[in-house]
């Protein structure tokens, strides 16, 4: 019980910080982690309802989301360098507004959402085309951007 109480605790002190620091980039750090989540419990069931869940693929998934996680972080901070440094810099006259983290973030939901969606129709319920196309045509639109 204990351990859970001191679990509860750090977590919600690293989200408040997160909201803190971040802000309502906070928001979409936070949406996006859900979705991590809840894009990895779903694959899990569809395998499990394939029968052909295997560990080593469930290893692979969770090293894929380690690695995503460690891009969003050098987003960040590339962002922060570049607020920094054009704030800080007269001579390049710039405003750096931080657009990396967002729009790296847009892309990282929306592919979660559309892997939560196909997981979904794995496990048999019933996706709509135009709601998955839409947000294939969402990911196109951050990715040319």
């Amino acid at each position: 019980m204990e351990l859970i109480n001191h679990t509860r605790i750090s977590l919600t002190a690293f989200l408040t910080t997160l909201g803190i620091t971040l802000g309502w980039k906070g928001v979409l750090v936070l949406a996006w982690v859900c979705l991590m989540a809840l894009d990895y419990f779903t694959g899990t069931c569809a395998a499990l309802k394939a029968g052909n869940w295997c560990s080593r693929t469930a290893r692979e998934g969770a090293w894929h989301k380690c690695g995503a996680i460690i891009v969003v972080a050098v987003a960040a901070i590339a962002d922060a360098v570049l607020a920094v440094a054009c704030g800080n810099i007269p001579l390049l006259n710039i405003r750096w507004p931080g657009i990396l983290l967002p729009l790296l973030l847009a892309w990282y939901i929306l592919t979660e959402l559309g892997s939560i969606l196909e997981n979904a129709g794995k496990m048999g319920a019933p996706v709509p085309e135009w709601f998955a196309s839409t947000l294939d045509a969402g990911l196109h639109i951050v990715d040319n951007k």
